[in-house]
């Protein structure tokens, strides 16, 4: 029986967020700030170095979903990499690029998830990183 490779798709995310590229790249890095990926979660182990590991779970919807992944570029503070895999990319290991621009006193930070399934639980990724966008933005807005 042959299976058909996943069609896969890209996902970019931006926002705007009132703090320097520091600020952002500091907070996205530390489970213990609110804001961060893995803050509040289940179940974390973060290790934020190129070549570290990170597992997270997320009680979502009734359901825990284990997420995993590897540092692959960390360049203070313009750009964070890693992979990313969880039952939603269907076991496929996608890549969460996160860039960081100064804009002023702001700074723009994009969020790109490339090999992500393109099928609903895939492109659900979307509304879950603009959540965790607008939970930095929020936390250092009111800092």
């Amino acid at each position: 029986m042959s299976t058909l490779p996943l069609k896969t798709t890209a996902l970019t995310i931006s926002r705007t967020i009132a703090a320097s590229p520091d600020e952002v790249f500091d907070r996205w890095l530390d489970p213990s700030k609110p804001g961060s990926p893995w803050f509040g979660v289940a179940q974390a182990v973060v290790q934020p170095a190129v070549g570290g590991l990170f597992y997270h779970v997320v009680q979502f919807e009734g359901h825990d979903w284990a997420h995993y992944g590897r540092f692959i570029a960390l360049d203070r503070p313009r750009r964070v990499a890693h992979t990313w895999v969880s039952e939603a990319t269907r076991g496929l290991e996608s890549v969460v690029e996160l860039t960081l621009e100064p804009e002023g006193d702001q700074t723009l930070a994009t969020l790109r998830q490339t090999n992500v399934p393109d099928d609903e639980m895939g492109r659900r990724h979307e509304a879950g990183w603009g959540y965790v966008l607008d939970a930095i933005a929020g936390h250092l807005a009111s800092r």
